[in-house]
């Protein structure tokens, strides 16, 4: 490996001697991919004050939620967190609030592909530090030993090479891409679960990935319109039969349960528009051309455009719908199809950590902590799409799981510094890539990779794994971002910081509860605080095993008590009368009513949300004991 990259960086100094200088830019934060993970990075780090180049092939931003078609978005309604919650509201201020984007069954956001690009396009454009390339696409890394410093671009227009130096490069290609350029090891495919011991069968590790789809959105032209497209090749009725009960003819197919209004419901856009993504003897396509050249990557997924335009004449000519036709008015494609691919998975990055079902499954309790250090939340499901590759296992969807966070060492690459990884290339288990890599979940990966990316270069630190967690986190509370996935705590609740910050210390943990298509974990701010799970909680804190509270739930002393214990063990110091108890009483009881938590007493029982205030307001744990990427807590920093 050593001597590959040295043969590299031979390669490229050659090459640079003799490349023109107006083809070589510096800037602090490179980020490869204006798709959605890579359009977040972008924004985040430039509104942190820091210089950022972006690079993308297409013209449009956002990626899956728009260049790709995928506009129902999938997930995390009920956790408006960061720039995902930012881009909502502002949908819901485009179309006139949120019903009017709660239009199809699959999704309570929908919207058209184009306005989605037109946000974020109205987002980039008021960061001035924020410069984009559009038509540009990576072929090569800038590295020295084990540090990226940048990347080789071209420009797909005119096929002029620009070589891009910065400090922090962040891969959020569609695929991965630059992670094979900067030799960094990844995983495509699953794993079994003997690797990962994840409990649900897989029995050997293999290279299958999801099935992707090429999005075509339909238009309804009117009733006397007659939209029907002419007959592909190699089209057969027979391939969609069971994607609805309007064609249903061969009964060893699983039968379905929607008619053909229903299906087409699933993706209904505003005005009269219809996504197709049907993944139900649909359009989904099986293709793994994740190793293949450009050249090679294009003549396969042609035959994923052929598979939704066959899905087209079918819905057309055998199931009657002659007056919806692909619109006119999204994509500027040559066939009116999604710019690009709809890639639900790619590389992944083997990083610090290895995020798996079993961290979002029981996060107390698997012996990895990784809920302390998350950066980013969601809820949906685990759902693989896997129905045109009859190799596949069939049995991963909708696996039941909590809501849950992805933790910030599954950005960061294990032995190479200068490199951040947002979208799919996230180092995930194959299994738990089927709910991370939704929409939501990848908008703020992507702004937590560009929170650490700014952070990084702030501190003057290459390497993004001695940015401290809590530092990361921080920023991103301050972006009004989730950084623990609580469904009853959203961001307008007055605790919400403090629960936050509470909560991913462990002190006061939430209850998981897997929920259909939108899953929770609730923390419960006004239940009293049951007094023995928090003292085994709150033990690295305190150092104590002899405080013992005979009241099943904490009172307001024994609250007291503890705090003073963390203050005493810790050497805290501060505002607050550890020492005095009497006057540490008062300042307390001011402090209570301030906060609005009405009369106060030594003796009356305190909540988990008063109990997260307290503890966040005196001696804040959060920053108190650090913790590192495998969320153990350490004095590392």
């Amino acid at each position: 490996m050593k001597k590959k990259h040295i043969y590299i960086t031979t390669l490229l100094s050659l090459l640079l001697q003799t490349a023109p200088a107006q083809d070589t830019l510096h800037t602090e934060i490179l980020v490869l991919g204006g798709g959605t993970g890579g359009t977040a990075a972008a924004i985040q780090a430039a509104r942190m004050g820091r210089k950022v180049i972006l690079t993308e092939a297409t013209t449009w931003l956002g990626g899956m939620l728009t260049a790709a078609g995928v506009s129902a978005v999938d997930g995390n309604h009920n956790l408006p967190s960061g720039i995902w919650s930012e881009f909502r509201n502002a949908l819901y201020k485009k179309y006139g609030g949120e019903k009017k984007v709660s239009t199809g069954w699959v999704s309570n956001t929908l919207f058209e592909p184009h306005i989605g690009d037109s946000i974020f396009k109205s987002m980039a454009q008021q960061l001035p530090s924020l410069s984009i390339l559009y038509r540009h696409q990576p072929t090569g890394a800038i590295i020295k030993g084990q540090q990226v410093q940048g990347a080789i671009v071209r420009n797909l227009n005119n096929k002029q090479v620009t070589y891009i130096f910065a400090q922090q490069v962040i891969d959020a290609t569609e695929l991965g891409d630059f992670l094979a350029m900067s030799k960094v090891p990844y995983n495509i495919g699953m794993e079994a679960n003997s690797t990962t011991g994840e409990n649900i069968p897989v029995p050997a590790t293999n290279d299958i990935i999801q099935d992707l789809t090429w999005v075509g959105i339909l238009k309804d032209y009117g009733a006397k319109a007659d939209c029907t497209i002419t007959r592909p090749a190699g089209y057969d009725p027979t391939e969609f039969d069971g994607s609805s009960t309007n064609y249903y003819n061969d009964k060893s197919r699983k039968a379905p349960n929607v008619d053909a209004k229903k299906m087409l419901d699933y993706g209904k856009l505003p005005n009269k528009k219809y996504m197709l993504n049907w993944p139900i003897f649909g359009n989904d396509t099986y293709l793994n051309i994740i190793e293949l050249s450009e050249a090679e990557r294009e003549k396969e997924l042609e035959k994923a455009r052929q598979t939704t335009l066959r899905f087209i004449y079918f819905i057309q000519h055998e199931l009657g719908f002659k007056h919806l036709g692909l619109t006119d008015d999204e994509f500027p494609s040559s066939d009116r199809l999604a710019l690009i691919p709809y890639h639900r998975e790619g590389r992944r990055m083997q990083g610090l950590v290895r995020f798996n079902v079993r961290h979002i499954a029981t996060p107390y309790t698997n012996g990895e902590p990784l809920y302390r250090t998350g950066i980013a939340v969601g809820d949906y499901p685990v759902d693989h799409h896997h129905k045109k590759n009859p190799l596949a296992p069939q049995h991963l969807e909708f696996y039941p799981v909590p809501s849950f966070n992805v933790p910030l060492g599954a950005l960061i690459p294990k032995n190479t510094s200068g490199l951040i990884v947002a979208e799919k290339g996230i180092s995930v288990s194959n299994l738990a890539n089927g709910t991370t890599r939704l929409q939501p979940c990848v908008l703020l990966t992507g702004q937590a990779a560009g929170t650490l990316a700014a952070l990084s270069v702030g501190l003057k630190k290459n390497n993004a794994a001695e940015v401290p967690v809590r530092s990361v986190q921080s920023a991103l509370l301050a972006s009004k971002a989730y950084i623990m996935p609580y469904y009853d705590v959203n961001i307008n609740y007055s605790l919400f910081e403090s629960i936050q910050r509470i909560g991913a210390t462990g002190i006061l943990r939430g209850t998981g509860k897997p929920n259909a298509w939108a899953n929770q974990t609730w923390f419960y701010p006004d239940s009293l605080v049951n007094s023995d799970t928090l003292l085994m909680d709150i033990r690295p804190f305190t150092g104590k095993e002899s405080i013992t509270i005979q009241e099943k739930y904490l009172t307001v002393t024994k609250a007291i008590e503890l705090i003073s214990a963390i203050a005493e063990k810790n050497a805290v110091i501060g505002k607050w009368s550890w020492k005095k108890t009497g006057q540490f009483n008062k300042q307390i009881a001011a402090a209570w009513k301030k906060w609005g938590f009405g009369n106060f007493s030594n003796n009356q029982f305190i909540t988990r949300g008063q109990f997260a205030r307290l503890l966040d307001a005196t001696v804040d744990p959060f920053n108190l004991l650090p913790v590192n990427h495998q969320g153990q807590f350490s004095l590392l920093y």
